[in-house]
């Protein structure tokens, strides 16, 4: 599936957005649409940095402005110096998206402390601490936070407890914060993609490809700029009065 353009899209010229594991998969598509939106773009990884660059490479063609930031999100330093980086750039932050986190599926008695501080560090923690370091930037009001969970949040298969734990404490923090931070005129809304074609789900999809085509109403797979166009609503105008919604994006399974 091709990008969409800003011919077909909102304009968002002028606001600058900070996208976390923008340098693959969902979040470089999120990255991308952004910047064919109009928006300077700083594209937040933690390895990848060729990849990284390409994607900031791709924005640039787009006529606005593009850089990348390195960091562990599950490391609150990395996470201030990810955020003073993009402000010393641009001047400020105006859309925050926390794209990036972590999945290992495990049957539950082979889950141990290790496994659950890894993912719960980069999913939730990671979300924690991206939003404490931009909030002071942010606009308020017009500020916009849009965090991921993910649709196993809510029906939850088999060997995916932990992730699908650390997902759900996403959607709650997302829920709490909005009621926190609507008084400043600050949105948080959280996204829930169901399967979506990228490198981290390659092996479920050779596994159960044809299950998961089959079960879905729309028919098909989803792919990353599906769920980039909702990113995209959730910080343009059309949105500001949602607020502490989770928005489902899986081609209608649940």
């Amino acid at each position: 599936m091709t990008a969409h353009t800003s011919a077909d899209t909102y304009s968002l010229t002028g606001k600058v957005v900070l996208v976390t594991g923008a340098s693959r998969g969902i979040g470089a598509a999120v990255a991308r649409r952004f910047g064919a939106c109009g928006a300077k773009v700083a594209v937040a990884y933690r390895s990848g940095a060729a990849a990284a660059e390409a994607v900031v490479k791709d924005i640039a063609g787009t006529g606005t402005e593009a850089m990348s930031v390195a960091g562990d999100i599950a490391k609150a330093d990395d996470a201030k110096a990810m955020v003073a980086k993009v402000v010393e750039r641009f001047g400020r932050i105006d859309v925050l998206v926390n794209c990036a986190g972590v999945a290992e599926y495990r049957p539950f008695e082979k889950s141990d402390l290790d496994l659950f501080r890894s993912t719960f560090d980069t999913n939730v923690f990671g979300t924690v601490a991206m939003i404490q370091a931009a909030l002071p930037h942010l606009p308020s009001p017009g500020g916009r936070i849009i965090n991921f969970s993910s649709a196993l949040a809510t029906r939850p298969i088999p060997t995916a407890s932990i992730y699908a734990a650390s997902k759900g404490a996403v959607t709650s923090l997302s829920h709490a914060l909005a009621k926190e931070f609507g008084p400043r005129g600050i949105t948080v809304n959280t996204i829930a993609p169901g399967v979506i074609e990228t490198e981290m789900t390659t092996k479920i999809l050779k596994e159960r490809g044809d299950g998961i085509k089959a079960m879905t109403p729309l028919g098909r797979i989803g792919q990353p700029d599906d769920v980039a166009g909702v990113a995209v609503f959730l910080a343009s105008p059309d949105a500001g009065w949602l607020t502490g919604r989770t928005f489902i994006v899986d081609g209608g399974v649940s």
